[in-house]
């Protein structure tokens, strides 16, 4: 009898972790809380079978108790009224409430627990609902996710990576993104999910780097390429793993470490007319980063930040990204589009994957079109050029504001560096004149102060004195400020080439809200004429 039964008080709950699978990785820990237990309770299928039981043989006495817990679904397929989750919900309250019989009768009950008791396991589910009725301690294990790491001998994370844990269960187009935006990865729950699995490896740019294990530390353990795999093979207890990409494997570009400013690299030590004999062509990805940070950049566009052996781009946009063991940078000013476009391209054609790194959306008043244009000479035809899209700072001020552009709108840039004031005035009338909300990019600069007056007095030739205008400056970044004038009131001074206005049209309305929050919205209803 337990000092708990002779005491009337109850007994203590203990959830177990055993490890993965082979034995001599239980804790010390475990084999103690076992070997003191009244009850030792386990998960099982209706075969009888248990994992769990299998792994802790050993330890489990003939004058223990023990509660086979027997799941009555191990598909989503069943015949109870609940469905699946009924079914489960139903199975859990029975289990908790026999365990918890034991503990009233102040038994000490171990419930054992493949790998760590809170960590994807049926645990977790008598856990959360018999911890806050009885003295409970989880005792952890080794996780499948380190058993697998170590069995492929490959570092999982290094450094200021981030490693991602998803269920197989996701959807597919769920773990495409996240597994293009994250660093390593193991995906858990496979089986009857690979195929989806390795489609979503494959969508994300992943699959070459994708490991595959299966019941890492027991007995038919099997380690390989995800690529390789049977999809027919795969059972519930594998993993896919992306390992660290620092120092992981890879085919080396030619060396470089020049910038756009720089001179070309030394032809007689390499042919850069040419890609590697080893490697072949790379790859250009025009990246957008959004106005400001990390927060507004897309998986698809972390992963090819991730993914690229070179980034080169205006330093200011350089800067928003993490640098990473073994990626070069190439910073350089902003008025050499087209030669950095023309490096990306060069260094692309030796093998590189590079990306070019944008502020915004690469494909608005950006990078993505100076890249296009050099990459559209017969030199660069055989080089891959893809364009991801970012956050344009037009959209990034509107929700700031509210929604000006909820109804038709023109995006404008007044900058006269790549076309004569004439084009932009002619452009702005027009777009004024057919009652569109206008979104005016690069509006000012040191040396460009007096198109912000005149595009407003040309506005107001069409536009009410009283229309809004909303101006973002620093959206997403330390020094954001938004706020909203009549156009009437627009002073150029105000303006630099961190803003971007938005103007807007006759329908567009300017409130404040109860609490004293302004917003700007224009409806997406029109008036007839």
């Amino acid at each position: 009898m337990s000092e708990q039964q002779r005491a009337g008080a109850p007994g203590r709950l203990y959830g177990v972790g055993l490890g993965p699978g082979d034995p001599s990785l239980m804790t010390v820990r475990a084999v103690e809380v076992i070997a003191g237990a009244d009850v030792v309770a386990y998960h099982s299928a209706r075969h009888g079978r248990s994992i769990a039981r299998s792994i802790a043989a050993a330890h489990i006495r003939p004058d223990h108790v023990e509660e086979a817990l027997v799941y009555p679904v191990t598909t989503e397929t069943t015949d109870h009224p609940g469905g699946y989750r009924g079914a489960l919900e139903e199975f859990y309250a029975e289990a908790a409430a026999r365990l918890a019989a034991h503990l009233d009768a102040g038994r000490t009950v171990a419930v054992l627990a493949e790998g760590d008791p809170l960590f994807y396991g049926s645990y977790m589910h008598m856990h959360k609902r018999l911890a806050d009725r009885y003295p409970t301690e989880v005792v952890p294990g080794v996780t499948s996710v380190s058993a697998a790491a170590a069995r492929l001998g490959t570092p999982l994370v290094e450094g200021e990576e981030v490693l991602t844990i998803l269920p197989g269960t996701l959807p597919e187009e769920e773990l495409t993104a996240r597994l293009a935006a994250t660093d390593s990865a193991v995906v858990m729950k496979l089986g009857r999910t690979f195929p989806a699995v390795r489609r979503a490896f494959e969508a994300s740019g992943r699959l070459p780097e994708a490991r595959y294990v299966e019941r890492a530390t027991m007995a038919g353990e099997r380690t390989g390429d995800l690529a390789g795999t049977d999809p027919g093979s795969v059972p519930y207890f594998a993993v896919a793993v992306l390992p660290s990409r620092i120092d992981a494997p890879r085919p080396a570009p030619a060396p470089d470490t020049s910038g756009p400013d720089s001179p070309a690299p030394d032809a007689s030590a390499h042919d850069a007319s040419a890609p590697d004999a080893e490697t072949g062509p790379g790859e250009v990805v025009v990246v957008g980063t959004g106005p400001a940070g990390p927060l507004w950049l897309t998986p698809e566009t972390r992963g090819a930040l991730a993914a690229a052996d070179d980034l080169v781009g205006y330093t200011t946009y350089l800067d928003r990204v993490p640098v990473r063991p073994g990626q070069r940078r190439h910073g350089s000013d902003n008025k050499v589009e087209s030669e950095r476009a023309e490096f990306a391209l060069d260094l692309a054609r030796r093998g590189h994957r590079v990306a070019v790194v944008s502020g915004g959306d690469p494909g608005v008043f950006a990078m993505a079109t100076a890249v296009l244009e050099v990459a559209s000479q017969d030199a660069y035809a055989d080089v891959p050029v893809r364009v991801l899209p970012g956050v344009t700072a037009a959209n990034a001020a509107a929700a700031r504001a509210g929604a000006p552009l909820g109804h038709d709108y023109a995006t404008l840039s007044l900058s006269d560096r790549l076309k004569p004031w004439e084009v932009i005035a002619e452009r702005l009338r027009a777009a004024a004149s057919a009652d569109l909300v206008i979104a005016l990019y690069n509006p000012g600069s040191r040396s460009r102060t007096w198109q912000v007056g005149k595009a407003r007095d040309l506005l107001l030739e069409h536009r009410s004195p009283d229309t809004p205008v909303v101006l973002g400056r620093d959206v997403g970044g330390p020094a954001e400020n938004v706020r909203t004038v009549r156009l009437a009131d627009l002073d150029p001074a105000e303006v630099d080439m961190r803003t971007v206005l938005i103007v807007g049209s006759s329908q567009t309305r300017w409130v404040r809200r109860g609490g004293g929050e302004e917003i700007v919205w224009t409806p997406r209803r029109y008036p007839e004429a």
